[in-house]
């Protein structure tokens, strides 16, 4: 088992429901930040979901961002193997951003 810390950047250019984030069948993730921007004076709505691998996106967050940096989540967030972060603004090329996390590799797991 290995572990890496990462960083995922991300740009929201649609205003379609967008992957942002994927975590490998054959590793583990822990999330620290997504941190979103928006740097202009207008109001976007922003949607953070998680979809797990035989599931459907289940929304996990919103933020109306004006001119500001957020974390979209509260607390970190725990993603299984082939769990996948999808987030949507209601206005394209407005959001960009940085996801945090630890992904363990569990390749080379005895047992």
């Amino acid at each position: 088992m290995s572990i890496f810390y990462r960083n995922q950047t991300f740009d929201l250019t649609t205003t379609n429901l967008t992957t942002v984030l994927t975590i490998s069948t054959s590793a583990i993730a822990i999330v620290k930040t997504v941190q979103a921007v928006h740097d202009t004076a207008s109001d976007v709505n922003t949607d953070i979901f998680v979809k797990e691998v035989s599931g459907s996106d289940v929304q996990i967050g919103h933020k109306l961002l004006n001119k500001e940096t957020v974390n979209m989540l509260t607390n970190t967030l725990n993603l299984e193997a082939g769990d996948v972060i999808k987030m949507q603004a209601d206005t394209a090329n407005e959001i960009t951003g940085i996801i945090s996390y630890a992904l363990i590799n569990r390749e080379n797991e005895n047992g």
